[in-house]
């Protein structure tokens, strides 16, 4: 596979000059690993993958407070090197087709990654993690602990489940 490549029955979306954006990212950090090309970059993180980094920039570095007590985190990230204009794709290079949305492709509209890494440990606005899946550089958008670490806070209440 080519880095831009567009294989065959592959469709692209025209992006036009007047797109009206209402969203804007403030990337809180920076992300270092092994990877610097997306060829060698693995599809997925992996539990015994290597160790990684990441960075939190300041005035950020103090939301770090408490995070050592999870073994997981839910990292989002900008995927800065990814195409954004496929809207069906051939991920198996062999002609059958899905929609962007069924796949977990990095090639999106809106390119954000996410991984759930486990937590090895935090030296200030370092923390270091095992199961990413992104190229060296890339923006951290958030990080979250691991929502299965989580039981609800409060039993059910009436209507919780109802759909009006």
């Amino acid at each position: 596979m080519r880095e831009n490549e567009v294989r065959r029955n592959e469709v692209l979306v025209a992006r036009h000059a007047a797109a009206v954006f209402d969203a804007q990212l403030e990337f809180i950090g920076t992300i270092r690993t092994p990877w610097t090309s997306r060829l060698a970059c693995p599809r997925q993180g992996r539990a015994d993958g290597p160790v990684c980094e990441i960075e939190i920039h300041q005035p950020w570095v103090p939301a770090l407070a408490g995070i050592a007590k999870y073994s997981r985190l839910e990292v989002l990230y900008w995927l800065h090197h990814s195409r954004r204009d496929l809207v069906l794709q051939s991920p198996a290079n062999n002609g059958e087709v899905r929609g962007t949305f069924a796949l977990r492709t990095p090639v999106r509209p809106n390119p954000i990654g996410t991984s759930i890494v486990d937590l090895l440990s935090v030296d200030g606005a370092i923390l270091r993690v095992r199961g990413l899946d992104c190229l060296d550089g890339t923006p951290l958008i958030d990080l979250k602990p691991d929502r299965a670490l989580f039981t609800p806070i409060a039993p059910p209440q009436p209507g919780d489940f109802e759909t009006g």
